[in-house]
């Protein structure tokens, strides 16, 4: 049977014998006494080893260095010391692994920077292990979320031909033994996205949902530009934009609720450390309304502000992330989905209006974020979906399948995207894609 992690022994009641397993953080060599801080990464503050002078373990207690990988029995007390509840008064001691004064993750403060170029070892550090802990709880609550839903998971393929942006910035999917024949009979790539095949299974299954790596080869060396990222990505069958929206409102409050109450310390740590009130940001989210709003009413205000923007706000124009943050930090004060854009800059998919100019398209802005949530109702009428892809140059052939969709059986319904890297750079306060992802994939840049 496996080890209780601290987390989970720090639960159990004093005076019991514990075994703790885990890697040294901190080493006070007293007179009488050494003090050792082990963590097992299953909580930010890990736990206090107390080695006494006349332990037959002092020894090898002096010989420990930061980093180091140990075993250690004792007896579980409560602690005469300030901030933490108990500590363990070490009776036998191991060394698993050794570590040396090479070791680059010392007691100091080092600069992400830095960290990126030994991401292989920045979650031995109390910012990167809070960041992942907190990554893999929120990907529970995604999952529990749907499922709560009666959303089914839908594995979509990673290799596709299917470029569902129209962006063309894929990654070019090639085999070395199949000379200059195409492996799978045709150009494939990476997959942008696993809406399309997310839709064809929404129309047997009513509501699923795909949570997995895709990619862009966009050349871009931004703060919110990963070449590999994670995209969650819904699809409900008998579904308009309303519904749309009302999803993907209850969707971020359930994930925000869920760090808040399950992610406390990490929080905390992050308030504390790295974007200071954070805490109060996340819990303001939480207070009243998602306001809503149409494009058109936007660059309408964006027009009439005093604001002093780099790029002029103007109806066709995509809006900036400067002009997404004006509408929902200084305009509303709040969270705010912009919908019914202009069907010029949106995907081929996306349903017409009746006025012939604008889609049934929404995007999700928060404060100190800008766009975490994209989503349309998809269009489901078959003439004017094959009229909007003649008009974009798409080639129907290749998505044949995708209009056999709207021939038989089809239905109203719609979906959106989270970026999840965003969703965790909104969670933690971090201000860079690059440090909420395990290994980051960007121009020039391939980490282990």
């Amino acid at each position: 049977m496996l080890t209780p992690l601290i987390k989970e022994m720090k639960l159990k009641e004093f005076n019991s014998e514990q075994l703790v397993r885990g890697w040294v953080r901190t080493i006070r060599s007293q007179q009488s006494v050494t003090f050792v801080t082990v963590n097992d990464g299953s909580d930010l503050s890990g736990l206090q080893l107390v080695v006494e002078k006349d332990s037959l373990f002092k020894e090898l207690a002096d010989r420990l260095s930061t980093g180091s990988a140990i075993t250690a029995c004792g007896l579980w007390k409560e602690s005469p010391a300030k901030g933490q509840t108990g500590e363990l008064i070490v009776t036998s001691l191991e060394l698993v692994g050794a570590s040396d004064e090479q070791y680059p993750v010392q007691n100091k403060r080092h600069t992400f920077e830095y960290l990126r170029t030994i991401s292989h070892l920045r979650a031995k550090t109390n910012t990167f292990g809070a960041v992942f802990r907190v990554r893999s709880a929120m990907a529970h609550a995604i999952h529990g979320f749907f499922r709560n839903h009666g959303f089914h998971y839908l594995h979509t393929p990673i290799i596709t031909a299917n470029d569902c942006e129209g962006a063309g910035e894929m990654f070019r999917v090639s085999a070395e033994t199949t000379g200059d024949r195409e492996f799978f009979g045709q150009v494939t790539g990476l997959t942008v996205s696993g809406q399309l095949e997310a839709e064809a299974f929404a129309q047997a299954l009513s509501r699923v949902y795909t949570f997995g790596p895709t990619f862009r080869a966009e050349n871009s060396n931004t703060s919110r530009h990963a070449a590999e990222f994670w995209m969650v990505e819904p699809e409900m069958a008998f579904a308009d934009l309303d519904d749309d929206i009302t999803l993907a409102e209850a969707f971020i409050r359930h994930l925000i609720t869920t760090a808040l109450d399950e992610c406390a310390e990490d929080l905390s740590f992050f308030d504390q450390h790295v974007a200071k009130g954070l805490v109060a940001r996340l819990e303001q989210l939480l207070v009243g309304g998602f306001a809503r709003m149409t494009y058109t009413e936007a660059v309408g205000h964006l027009e009439k502000s005093t604001q002093s923007f780099n790029y002029q706000p103007g109806w066709g124009k995509d809006l900036q992330t400067e002009h997404e943050r004006y509408l929902a930090e200084k305009l509303v004060g709040g969270p705010l989905f912009v919908t019914d854009y202009p069907k010029e800059i949106k995907s081929f998919y996306m349903r017409q209006n009746a006025d012939n100019r604008t889609v049934r398209a929404m995007d999700l802005l928060l404060p100190g974020i800008g766009e975490l949530v994209g989503g349309s109702q998809r269009e489901e009428r078959l003439d004017v979906l094959t009229a909007k892809m003649d008009a974009a140059g798409i080639n129907k052939e290749s998505l044949a399948w995708y209009l056999d969709t709207r021939r038989w059986g089809t239905t109203p319904h719609a979906g959106f995207g989270l970026g999840f890297e965003r969703l965790l750079m909104l969670v933690t306060g971090m201000e860079n894609i690059r440090d909420v992802i395990a290994c980051p994939r960007t121009p020039g840049n391939f980490t282990f």
